[in-house]
């Protein structure tokens, strides 16, 4: 038995002085700080150390197998330990095979085992054709599935055209399932090339997003099945999704780190590893994004990881890989920004690991309450830290957040109550079993 004591730990009553007891990988008590040890090993927290939660990221693309020279299964996981994630669920695309049915899900599940870091779940995809595909899926224990409307980035994975939409929200909603939706309106959507940012933001309206969130939001209305809008970048959709929620409609939406650390003004010409697919827009619609969260309409924050080889971020935005590797940084990142803005570490927590968990259904992950996995991280929240890309875990160096300065330095993970190491440990985990 483990006994790690905090002065400060962040819990369903929110930020107490606790000591948390861990025996076989689970949490067996969350007691006051001054507890009888009666452990075989004491851990106790410095003073400027906060114990959290182990964060919980449903949108990481580790495009293993056969795309692991852009990421790997190994070097994920490890940056996303370091980051203090320890689940992350794995979108479908971008490996090859794309996990669309149940013998490339088994293909993606043996890459994957024996190298993951952390815990380890996996999306299914829904693309044109494969509606009969789903349930079999959904029996193997994805955790949902996800779609584009709009030309994915590789061929392999097509784009659900509206009849298309409907036809597998149909299916989802018998499987009582979830549909992630990459919302973008290929209607609106122009060609951009070259070194220039406002050619390529220009490229990509507002409108985009916004076309592509209503007709979600109307195909998950007449189908009553549950949507969820990943990678939320354009805060014109807020007050269609807040409606929506507010009539029963079954719509959720996420965002993602560097909508709320960067704004377009940051973007200098040619820097092609802050291109990312919806993009990064000005500053008052990340101010407008930033109070979606406050206000729920928005209910969690995760990476949309998508790394490449250096050679794919070419300084042309037209011809470069859209993608931003961050899954390392973005608790830091959010901190960053979140106690600028008067924000508090609880409230950081919640979105980006109580909230996910209870999304996808792991019961055990997500919180430091008793029964729940050992999954914890010493977070020191007034360390500063300058981002090196060629530091950072994940396969390749390449990051918009390169040297930025960031609040927060994640000292040690915890997975199952034992400090993430050299070697693997983490399980591949399916919905319903966690």
């Amino acid at each position: 038995m483990t006994l790690i004591r905090a002065r400060r730990c962040v819990t369903p009553a929110g930020e107490v002085p606790a000591a948390v007891r861990v025996r076989a990988g689970r949490i067996a008590a969350v007691e006051p700080f001054d507890a009888d040890a009666g452990a075989d090993d004491v851990v106790d927290l410095a003073d400027d150390e906060v114990l959290l939660p182990g964060l919980v990221d449903t949108h990481v693309h580790v495009n293993d197998p056969g795309r692991a020279e852009w990421e790997g299964f190994p070097t994920a996981t490890r940056a996303a330990a370091a980051g203090g994630v320890t689940t992350l669920i794995d979108m479908p695309l971008n490996s090859l095979p794309p996990t669309t049915d149940a013998r490339a899900l088994e293909i993606k599940r043996a890459a994957a085992r024996g190298r993951c870091h952390v815990d380890v779940g996996f999306w299914g995809g829904a693309v044109p054709g494969n509606a009969r595909e789903l349930p079999a899926l959904h029996r193997a224990g994805v955790f949902g599935f996800k779609c584009f409307l709009l030309d994915s980035g590789v061929a392999e994975f097509g784009c659900l055209r509206p009849a298309e939409l409907e036809e597998h929200l149909a299916v989802i909603a018998d499987l009582d399932s979830t549909m992630l939706c990459h919302a973008e309106d290929d209607a609106v959507i122009g060609r951009a090339r070259g070194r220039d940012y406002p050619g390529f933001l220009a490229s990509r309206p507002a409108e985009a997003e916004t076309n592509a969130v209503e007709l979600v939001i109307a195909a998950a209305r007449r189908t009553s099945a549950r949507a969820h809008v990943v990678h939320l970048s354009a805060a014109g959709s807020l007050p269609l999704l807040a409606a929506a929620q507010a009539s029963g409609v079954r719509v959720t939406a996420e965002t993602c780190p560097h909508y709320l650390v960067f704004h377009a003004d940051d973007i200098p010409d040619g820097a092609t590893a802050f291109k990312c697919c919806p993009p990064i827009r000005d500053a008052a619609n990340r101010d407008a994004l930033w109070q979606g969260l406050l206000d729920g309409t928005i209910s969690m924050v995760v990476s949309d990881h998508s790394p490449c080889t250096p050679e794919l971020k070419r300084p042309d935005f037209g011809a470069a890989w859209g993608g931003i590797a961050g899954l390392q940084v973005g608790l830091s990142a959010v901190w960053t920004a979140a106690h600028a803005r008067g924000i508090p570490l609880t409230t950081v927590v919640r979105w980006m690991a109580t909230a996910p968990a209870e999304f996808v259904g792991l019961r055990r992950k997500g919180r430091i309450a008793e029964g729940c996995d050992a999954d914890l991280v010493a977070f020191a929240p007034d360390e500063e830290s300058v981002v090196d890309a060629r530091t950072l875990l994940h396969r390749n160096p390449v990051s918009a957040y390169h040297g930025l300065r960031l609040r927060g330095v994640v000292r040690t993970t915890w997975l199952r109550g034992e400090p993430v190491a050299e070697r693997p440990r983490g399980e591949l985990l399916e919905r319903g079993t966690a």
